[in-house]
């Protein structure tokens, strides 16, 4: 395979200082020094592996902080993906925690609703979502008190109220030290200190889940257009990882 043309590489696409920059850096190390400090042992990174969440792992392991990374590993990942985690481990010289379904769950639902169930309404593919994403985070995130996550409020209109710090449902303190940040901050930062990336992010995919539920999308395009493409457009895209809160939000960004 031939190298990637730099033209088409996503920093040179979306990298860009921006006014504030090194303030939100700040803001951000800041607040996951709190959450490392504040639940020493029992927070975690769940990582995406997307360009957000390779930011946090950076800063994580850039400042030294005792703060373990754990992606959820649906057994529909795109090969891209899965090469990044060794790369990650490589690079940081950290092991990072894999969390997978249960696999005679989804066998089952395989068998009884076929490999393209997502196709077939909401609710199923809410269903698949929920058997391959949402089970495994409940067994990660069992014995912890605070997780640590890459949203931002610029992802999408779901998540335009987003605060730094929230408690969700289970009473835990959810951290996302980049709310307040931009696209080209985040790959501002990914150039500016060369982090690893997803080798799709080269290939038009700034969002990125599952490979049955993930296409590339073309320049102009929302970033996450290309998640359940095929839903209406009115649907919520979100697969049920990041509900509101039921409670309040401890602090906002």
């Amino acid at each position: 395979m031939s190298p990637v043309s730099p033209v088409s590489r996503a920093t040179d696409l979306y990298a860009r200082a921006e006014q504030g920059f090194d303030e939100r850096l700040a803001l951000a190390l800041s607040l996951l020094k709190t959450a490392a400090q504040a639940h020493a042992g029992q927070v975690v990174q769940t990582s995406s592996l997307g360009a957000e969440d390779m930011v946090i792992t950076d800063l994580i392991v850039r400042h030294g902080l005792m703060l373990p990374v754990a992606t959820l590993d649906t057994g529909k990942l795109h090969a891209q993906t899965l090469a990044l985690l060794p790369r990650i481990e490589a690079h940081y010289g950290i092991r990072v925690e894999r969390w997978q379904p249960v696999e005679e769950s989804t066998v089952h639902f395989v068998r009884q609703h076929g490999e393209r169930v997502m196709r077939t309404s909401v609710a199923l593919r809410q269903a698949c979502c929920a058997l391959r994403k949402l089970e495994p985070l409940a067994r990660l995130l069992q014995h912890r008190s605070a997780w640590v996550t890459g949203l931002r409020r610029e992802q999408a209109d779901s998540r335009a109220g987003l605060a730094a710090v929230e408690t969700d449902a289970q009473g835990r303190q959810k951290f996302s030290p980049l709310a307040d940040w931009s696209w080209a901050d985040v790959w501002h930062y990914i150039d500016r200190f060369e982090v690893p990336y997803n080798a799709l992010h080269d290939q038009s995919f700034p969002s990125i889940g599952c490979a049955p539920c993930t296409r590339a999308v073309a320049l102009g395009e929302d970033l996450r257009s290309g998640r359940w493409w095929w839903e209406q457009p009115q649907e919520v895209k979100e697969c049920g990882l990041h509900r509101s809160p039921s409670a309040t939000s401890s602090a906002t960004a």
